[in-house]
């Protein structure tokens, strides 16, 4: 029995979730303009997302939802020559967009799509990601149900909703039976999961038998997987186990330092641990990197060489875990006032039983434990780019006081911090994103032939990544005053521009309603002077 305790708790869990946490899928989609026979976008400055620099100013050609043309069309500060412009028939539409920028549309890599729990319809969801120009994004563990996910889904690509493109990666074991302890079930199940129509697996941690045939079924199969490799298993199935057996991408960062231990086969846990103690979870965690291998060590070296070999994609997440190095910079962050549902507020605030609100008593010493612990992580992840390994974006948002959408943005902000140079920071976002997903060919790059989803702005992200918030970035004016600049403007997806802007006031007007309804202002935990 003890050998199953993880997959009774995980097999517990799913098989209650669909009933419990199914939120309020999106409504009939009342935004959006087009697709259009014939639309152009005259003049932007080009950043592919291939890592290529900057190129401008360009006209681009969409025929409904594909790319068509891509023109060079003149030089920086002149004007434009209309003999080297694309022509514009009577019924094309026409944005002229000299000055702004675009990029390709965003990936989140991993993005859970609320929850009941947090009291987030999908429209709040999906609008904050659109506004910010997400227009793709992998659900791992599809928590609202595969079913629904599906469905969602679906809907999405016939662009019946405003949504980004989904991903409907199912939880190992979701809606089993029964406990899947022997190769034998977990090869069923893998398949029986296709046969649904999932797009792939998450994995959190099984016996080395179970796991090496799922993850390995599962890529035979041709679907793809993902990984938390969570501290219940770890000691016994780390991420080069997963990656040998054909493991698509590791969450986070649990199961890597844990590969690369040299004194040690177990984390040094305190001896008073336990798992359902989240204080304990997190704190711990905190300390783990300083148990691995030091960086550029013979050892460190091997084990990153072989997951370079692996193919083996590395989906950090950095931002969802920010507020344990400066707690108080998460909760105060400028949009919780305006875009965060007093839902999922409460959700947030410290408690004993919401996953991921562990402050229980957070002090100095942990966020310098933490801050540590980011320094040797991210000196992994950049040097693991460098060597041309995959890294991508995700934001796991929804928990630990990161939001939807202007998570993911801080997620650029963190692969910056890391070292990466802004246009790999962007390569991450959209690429190495569509290449995870299994995409490549049809999104995560603007070239001829692929589908148009784009991000729109007037201000360069590759000078300030800020810009991309919502919210914009301050700049002092001409007249000594600070203002707000920047924000995306449009976001393309499948050829459909959207208002950016339009959007996040769309999101202001359903947290203002919550409020009211509910008589609610948000409060920092503790506080009795606001």
């Amino acid at each position: 029995m003890k050998k199953n305790f993880t997959l009774l708790l995980l097999l517990a869990f799913w098989t209650l979730l669909p009933a419990l946490s199914q939120i309020q899928p999106a409504p009939d989609r009342a935004e959006g303009d087009g697709q259009y026979g014939r639309l152009i976008l005259r003049g932007v400055t080009l950043i592919d997302g291939t890592g290529a620099p900057p190129i401008g100013p360009v006209d681009i050609v969409v025929e409904k939802n594909k790319i068509a043309q891509i023109q060079v069309v003149g030089y920086p500060g002149l004007p434009i020559p209309e003999s080297r412009r694309p022509k514009a028939g009577p019924n094309d539409k026409v944005y002229e967009l000299e000055g702004h920028y675009l990029l390709p549309g965003f990936i989140d890599s991993h993005a859970h799509i609320g929850g009941e729990g947090q009291g987030t319809p999908a429209e709040y969801v999906y609008k904050l990601w659109m506004a910010h120009g997400i227009t793709s994004v992998r659900d791992p563990s599809a928590g609202n149900g595969l079913d629904w996910v599906l469905e969602q889904k679906k809907r999405s690509a016939a662009n019946e909703i405003t949504a980004p493109r989904l991903f409907a990666y199912t939880s190992f074991g979701q809606k089993a039976e029964k406990p899947i302890t022997t190769p034998e079930q977990a090869k069923a199940w893998v398949n029986e999961n296709k046969s649904k129509g999932a797009d792939g697996i998450k994995f959190f941690g099984a016996s080395p038998e179970v796991m090496q045939a799922a993850i390995s079924e599962n890529k035979r199969l041709g679907l793809r997987s993902a990984m938390h490799h969570q501290q219940l298993d770890v000691a016994r199935w780390n991420v080069l186990n997963s990656a040998r057996a054909g493991l698509t991408s590791m969450e986070h960062w649990y199961g890597l330092p844990e590969a690369l231990f040299e004194d040690r086969t177990i984390q040094d846990f305190r001896l008073d641990y336990n798992y359902q103690n989240e204080q304990h979870r997190f704190g711990e965690a905190g300390k783990l990197w300083k148990q691995a291998a030091a960086p550029y060590s013979e050892h460190w070296n091997n084990v990153m060489n072989e997951l370079l070999e692996l193919d083996f994609t590395l989906d950090p997440t950095f931002n969802i875990y920010e507020a344990n190095r400066d707690l108080m910079r998460a909760r105060t962050a400028e949009w919780h006032p305006v875009y965060t549902l007093p839902s999922l507020w409460k959700y947030y605030q410290p408690s004993r039983q919401s996953h991921g609100s562990y402050w229980f008593d957070w002090t100095t010493e942990e966020e310098i434990q933490w801050k540590e612990n980011y320094r040797l992580w991210m000196t992994f992840i950049n040097e693991y780019k460098n060597r041309g390994g995959r890294v991508t974006a995700g934001s796991d948002s929804g928990f630990i006081y990161q939001l939807y959408g202007f998570a993911y943005i801080r997620e650029l902000e963190l692969l910056r911090e890391a070292g990466f140079h802004p246009l790999e920071v962007i390569r991450s976002a959209t690429m190495y994103g569509a290449e995870l997903l299994g995409m490549e060919k049809e999104i995560g790059t603007v070239e001829v032939g692929k589908l148009a989803d784009f991000v729109i702005l007037e201000e360069n992200p590759l000078q300030n990544l800020k810009v991309l918030y919502g919210t914009g970035a301050i700049r002092l004016d001409e007249n000594n005053q600070p203002i707000r600049v920047g924000g995306v403007k449009y976001t393309v997806k499948d050829g459909i521009v959207y208002d950016a802007k339009k959007l996040l006031d769309d999101v202001k007007v359903m947290v203002e309603k919550a409020k009211a309804e509910g008589n609610v202002i948000l409060k920092q935990p503790g506080l009795d002077w606001e």
